[in-house]
């Protein structure tokens, strides 16, 4: 089966909050997106609130549940409490856990499964609890043993970093290196039970090599290069051509 696209609408919302006005409309883009057959909205609403607003979440939701209800929510957050209660009431189908210090400006490490072990062990009970799949931001180093402690911890999914994969849009060689790395992890993760994502600065160019290493990667999810090509292409084109690059017939 080919990867499903979910699209992430945080740099969509960054750009609407630059003004104290509703456009661009987040689940407006976020409609044309599922139509063009995405199979998934995702969303990281930091403490800030600087792109996403815990207000969007229950528009997306309804959305979702009103309109394409065969479509997924995706949440990606630090598991505090707050974010606890934000999945508690939006209901995701997916959350993502992600390491991240809440003054970061994006997500940039995958956990230290063995250092938050006990950590992961909590969190991820609740959030299972609650209904969600839950899937840990890992780093894509081929570290085996990390692996098999997503999996320990109770994670139905590791969702791979390829932000340094995709900072090597002009360098191959190095490129290459990481995708094998990020392909050796995506092995143990599946010899380990688990399912594999991936995200973080994947394009229509650098899609097709890691769908190839990778072939039973289950998601994408993508916002930024995502949402540049829908400045010069709309939207809907820009759905259409990420997912014919992760396989999908359009």
């Amino acid at each position: 089966m080919p990867a499903k696209l979910s699209v992430n609408l945080n740099a969509i919302a960054m750009l609407r909050n630059r003004r104290d006005l509703p456009w661009p409309s987040v689940t407006g883009l976020g409609r044309i997106a599922l139509a063009a057959g995405a199979s998934g909205l995702t969303v990281h609403p930091r403490p800030d609130q600087r792109h996403v607003r815990f207000s969007d979440l229950p528009e997306i939701r309804a959305l979702i549940d009103d309109e394409f209800p065969e479509a997924e929510f995706n949440i990606e957050g630090y598991p505090s409490d707050e974010f606890f209660d934000l999945c508690a009431s939006a209901e995701p189908e997916q959350v993502t856990l992600v390491p991240d210090d809440p003054s970061q400006a994006t997500s940039d490490h995958g956990w230290d499964f063995r250092k938050n072990r006990d950590l992961l062990i909590d969190v991820v009970a609740k959030y299972k609890k609650i209904g969600c799949r839950v899937s840990l931001f890992a780093d894509g180093d081929g570290d085996a043993d990390a692996v098999k402690i997503a999996k320990e911890v109770g994670a139905d999914r590791i969702e791979l970093y390829t932000g340094p994969y995709g900072g090597c849009y002009d360098a191959p060689e190095r490129a290459a290196v990481i995708l094998e790395a990020l392909g050796k992890t995506a092995d143990a993760a599946f010899a380990n039970g688990l399912d594999v994502n991936a995200g973080h600065d994947l394009t229509v160019a650098n899609l097709p090599a890691l769908l190839k290493r990778i072939p039973k990667l289950a998601e994408t999810s993508i916002g930024h290069g995502l949402t540049a090509d829908a400045l010069e292409y709309g939207m809907a084109e820009t759905v259409r051509r990420f997912r014919r690059a992760c396989g999908q017939a359009v």
